[in-house]
C-alpha cells in the first residue's frame, strides 16, 4: 500500500470520489460524521421477547435462530479479549451473511442495510458486512474510536470495496476485517487493498499505509449515515 501526501493525496482522493460516485456509493460519508453523530447500541434492551417475535413475523421463524446466535455472540464477547472479539464477529458475519449486490437484493443501486436487515434476509454486500461487524463490535464493548469503515480499491478485482479496520493505538497498523477473506490480517499484509479513506461516527480520514491517516476537518454532511444509525437504534 502506498502512502499519499500533500496535493497528490487530495487529488487521488478526489478522483476516487468521482469513481465511487459512478458506482452509486454516493459518498455518503464524506461528511458524515463531521456532525459527530454518536452511535450507541444496547443489546440488553434490544434482545427481548418482543424483538424476536418481530423478527419471526418479518423474516420467518427459521431466521430467529441466527438472531439468538448473534445475541450469544455479543454477550459472550464482552468476556473476551479484543482480538478474539474481532475474530468471532468476523467469522459470524462472513458465515451468516451471503454476498448479494444491492440491485439484486433491494432493487436499488445503493442501499445501506442495518445489521438486522442483513441478518434477517441473510444477504448483503461489502458495506453491509462492514456495518454489521462495526455495530456488533461496539455492542461487544470495543471503543468506537478504534473502529473505522474503510473504502479501498480491491486490486485483484479492480473495484471499490469496503472493509472494517481496527487499531488498538492511533499509530498502529490497523487489522482488516473483510468479507473476501476469512483471516484477519494487518493492513501491510493486504497488498491487494489500496486504502482510500476511512470513517466512523467521529470523523472522516484520508488514508495512508502506516497508521490511520489525516483527518478531514470539514464536510457538508449527508443524511445517509445519520439515517442508518437512527434505523439501527429504532431496531430496524
Amino acid at each position: 500500500m502506498k502512502t499519499l501526501s500533500g496535493n497528490s493525496q487530495v487529488n487521488d482522493f478526489q478522483s476516487v470520489k468521482t469513481a465511487l460516485a459512478s458506482r452509486s456509493y454516493k459518498l455518503l460519508l464524506l461528511l458524515v460524521l463531521l456532525s459527530c453523530y454518536s452511535f450507541s447500541f444496547s443489546p440488553e434492551n434490544m434482545f427481548n421477547e418482543t424483538f424476536f417475535s418481530k423478527i419471526s413475523d418479518k423474516y420467518g421463524e427459521d431466521r430467529t435462530h441466527a438472531f439468538h446466535e448473534w445475541q450469544k455472540l455479543i454477550i459472550n464477547n464482552t468476556q473476551r479479549d479484543a482480538y478474539e472479539q474481532l475474530n468471532r464477529v468476523n467469522q459470524f458475519a462472513n458465515r451468516n451473511i451471503q454476498f448479494k449486490t444491492d440491485i439484486e437484493h433491494w432493487g436499488k443501486d445503493d442501499y445501506w442495510a442495518t445489521p438486522i436487515e442483513s441478518l434477517g434476509t441473510g444477504f448483503g454486500d461489502c458495506e453491509d458486512y462492514a456495518i454489521f461487524k462495526y455495530v456488533s463490535l461496539i455492542a461487544s464493548g470495543i471503543e468506537e474510536s478504534k473502529l473505522r469503515l474503510m473504502y479501498v480499491r480491491a486490486l485483484t478485482i479492480d473495484e471499490p470495496h469496503m472493509v472494517l479496520i481496527y487499531s488498538e493505538e492511533p499509530n498502529s497498523i490497523p487489522l482488516v476485517l473483510d468479507n473476501l477473506k476469512s483471516r484477519i490480517l494487518p493492513a501491510n499484509k493486504r497488498p491487494d487493498l489500496k486504502p482510500i479513506y476511512s470513517f466512523n461516527g467521529q470523523g472522516l480520514w484520508l488514508s495512508k499505509a502506516q497508521g490511520l491517516g489525516n483527518k478531514v476537518k470539514s464536510g457538508s454532511g449527508s443524511k445517509d449515515w445519520t439515517q442508518l444509525m437512527e434505523r439501527i437504534e429504532q431496531g430496524q
